[in-house]
């Protein structure tokens, strides 16, 4: 069974995850640790639980959700998965950084792989689904996990609302489309983690939130 540690990092409140299962291996999604104290802060998470990290994954590469990316795939010698619609995102890293006027001390990696969404993710001895979900960003994927009945969605569903369309990239009515397809046709009682605040159910969500 996978479990999941949400850490929040950055001054944009960003939720990043490790999830695990009972060999030890994890995998490190949207990691947004951005000062040395928040590197040095996810490092110690994973040694006081003894984990092994083997890949990291993004739901999708806007600045908030990948300023540690660089600092884990050095220090654990792993690799950068992504959507291959998530490369121009990624690619715009330090572009987008600048006009904020963000200071960094790393960029993103120029290689990476691209995660295939009808095989999904392995790690250790576990499975999660994939599912393209743009809207929020052109190449935004979620993470499924069915055996413990969890989704980890990114930017695109929230407690109450949905991710930001007005960035570069962002489509509303598509990110309408892609929640009602690949979100909603999941059961009620499936976790949503989000990539800013608490979580919530799919049920809530197709029960009460106002964009639907």
């Amino acid at each position: 069974m996978i479990k999941v540690i949400k850490l929040t990092y950055n001054n944009f409140a960003e939720n990043t995850y490790i999830c695990y299962d009972q060999t030890k291996d994890c995998i490190i999604i949207d990691p947004g640790c951005f000062t040395t104290q928040e590197e040095d802060h996810l490092a110690k998470v994973i040694s006081e639980n003894n984990l092994t990290p083997v890949k990291v994954l993004h739901t999708h590469s806007h600045l908030d959700h990948v300023f540690g990316t660089s600092f884990v795939l050095s220090k654990y010698n792993i690799e950068l998965y992504i959507h291959k619609e998530d490369r121009p995102t990624l690619d715009s890293f330090k572009l987008v950084a600048d006009f904020y006027g963000i200071p960094l001390k790393t960029t993103p990696p120029k290689e990476f792989k691209y995660i295939n969404v009808s095989e999904g993710v392995d790690f250790g001895d576990s499975h999660l689904d994939v599912r393209f979900v743009p809207g929020h960003a052109p190449g935004h994927i979620v993470f499924i996990c069915n055996e413990s009945k969890f989704v980890i969605n990114g930017d695109c569903l929230f407690d109450g609302s949905i991710g930001r369309t007005d960035l570069p990239g962002g489509n509303h009515e598509i990110l309408i489309s892609s929640i009602k397809s690949e979100l909603f046709s999941l059961d009620d009682d499936y976790l949503v983690y989000t990539g800013h605040g608490p979580e919530t159910t799919i049920g809530k969500e197709k029960a009460t939130n106002p964009f639907f």
